[in-house]
């Protein structure tokens, strides 16, 4: 189902081929990669990814067959070139645990945006490294993992703040040159009481620590759970 706001909305009951295609990696950076740069070729792809022209032209037409990339204007008769339809594509975490199979899907496309957060980071500081993201980039920039406790309810209500305050400041930024693309990953997990914490348990945060701050949001392909806040997607732009 498509939106008004760019956002496409699957029914894993109706849309399960589609959510399975999601979950190969190369199909996701495609996506994300044509979702943050616009338009481009497969041999365009191909230079960005590493990969052959032979593969990404293969896994871009997937993605058409399952209406998340189209065929754009070509600039020439020789070169087939391809967009992104959507610039948002999310689903009902309820109604994907309850599908068959959904639950797998889920947990792939999960991990998916977890191997992206490892490579946004090693981006992020290789260019602030490098010289590449100027030093007024480096106190704002962080990862949280803070744990408070919160009600459905709360949880709720916190995805749709962030979301409201995320398209004010992206619209705020529109037209100021010194606009970066941001990848923002955002998490709500609630973990049921378990035993006392012991070596292999997450680390609970210092209170204190200066730099657990999170800033803005996007995945690999913009894919997102229903309950959680979307953008458009920065994609695996290495």
């Amino acid at each position: 189902m498509d939106s008004e706001d760019g956002r496409r909305v699957l029914d894993p009951a109706q849309d399960g081929a589609a959510l399975k295609a999601l979950t190969h990696p190369l199909r996701l950076t495609l996506l994300g990669l044509l979702r943050q740069h616009g338009p481009a070729t497969a041999s365009e792809l191909a230079a960005r990814t590493g990969e052959s022209s032979a593969s990404t032209s293969y896994h871009l037409r997937v993605l058409a067959k399952y209406a998340f990339v189209t065929e754009a204007e070509h600039r020439d008769s020789r070169e087939r070139r391809w967009k992104s339809v959507h610039d948002i594509t999310s689903w009902s975490n309820e109604a994907m645990r309850r599908s068959p199979g959904g639950s797998t899907i889920l947990h792939v496309l999960h991990r998916r945006q977890v191997e992206h957060l490892q490579r946004s980071l090693d981006r992020h500081e290789a260019d602030l490294e490098s010289g590449r993201l100027g030093q007024e980039w480096q106190e704002p920039a962080g990862v949280s993992d803070s744990m408070p406790r919160l009600t459905p309810e709360s949880l709720a209500e916190l995805w749709e703040v962030l979301q409201a305050k995320t398209d004010e400041l992206v619209a705020r930024d529109a037209g100021d040159p010194r606009a970066e693309q941001v990848v923002l990953f955002t998490a709500g997990l609630p973990l049921a009481p378990g035993p006392v914490a012991g070596p292999d348990s997450p680390t609970v945060p210092d209170p204190g620590r200066a730099d657990a701050y999170a800033g803005p949001d996007a995945t690999d392909a913009g894919v997102t759970d229903a309950g959680a806040p979307d953008a458009p997607a920065a994609g695996d732009a290495s």
